[in-house]
């Protein structure tokens, strides 16, 4: 009797909650890697700690490949344009390709003031809502990056005409300036949120997110 076939899967917890797991998430879509998704209830301890933003988590996102377990969204990233190089996940110049690494690896261990006070909540939309001055400084962060790789690399996304590693890792900025009524001035960077938020990857996810019956409430802004 025949093995049967390895399945590729991905554990990812909460849609509406879990920034790390949509960054892995569209990543591996970015890939085109076929999977199965898994998904961890929020209640579960670790997930629940990563996206409170309490504990870094080793359950969300991780990728299982013939074989192979990777988690941490960079890991992942970079497993991904190893078995997937036409993809295209990284940029084929090598000055670009640093540059991207540089803009991940700033998303991916800094913008904490972002983070803790927008947390990504896809059912949420609070209008008016006030951002703080730590919280305003990493938008605007964010935004000169996005300006910069627009206009150095042509658009549409952050470096050329297909989307990959650095627009999966900023993609949930652009959920939360949706979700906090932030007004996106510059009008490359706002037209890059439309493209995000039109991409069928993100439309797919978000509809997703919509369906989810769990709450957290620490996660739900008071006023």
């Amino acid at each position: 009797m025949p093995n049967a076939p390895v399945t590729t899967t991905l554990t990812l917890s909460s849609k509406n909650y879990s920034s790390w797991s949509l960054r892995g998430w569209l990543l591996a879509r970015f890939a085109g890697l076929p999977f199965e998704e898994v998904l961890l209830s929020p209640d579960d301890p670790g997930a629940r700690a990563e996206m409170l933003l309490l504990a870094p988590s080793i359950l969300v996102p991780c990728l299982r490949h013939q074989g192979v377990q990777v988690w941490d969204t960079l890991a992942i990233a970079e497993y991904l344009n190893e078995v997937k190089p036409k993809a295209g996940l990284l940029p084929a110049d090598r000055a670009a390709r640093a540059h991207c690494r540089a803009i991940c690896g700033e998303m991916h261990s800094g913008f904490t003031s972002l983070r803790s006070a927008l947390p990504m909540n896809l059912k949420g939309h609070f209008k008016g809502y006030k951002v703080w001055s730590r919280a305003q400084a990493d938008i605007d962060h964010v935004l000169a990056i996005w300006q910069d790789c627009l206009s150095r690399y042509g658009g549409p996304f952050l470096f050329g005409e297909k989307p990959g590693m650095a627009d999966a890792m900023y993609a949930p900025v652009v959920t939360r300036l949706r979700s906090y009524d932030v007004k996106v001035q510059n009008a490359a960077c706002a037209a890059y949120c439309d493209t995000i938020a039109s991409l069928p990857e993100m439309k797919e996810w978000t509809a997703a997110a919509l369906l989810e019956p769990e709450a957290i409430d620490e996660l739900e802004v008071e006023f």
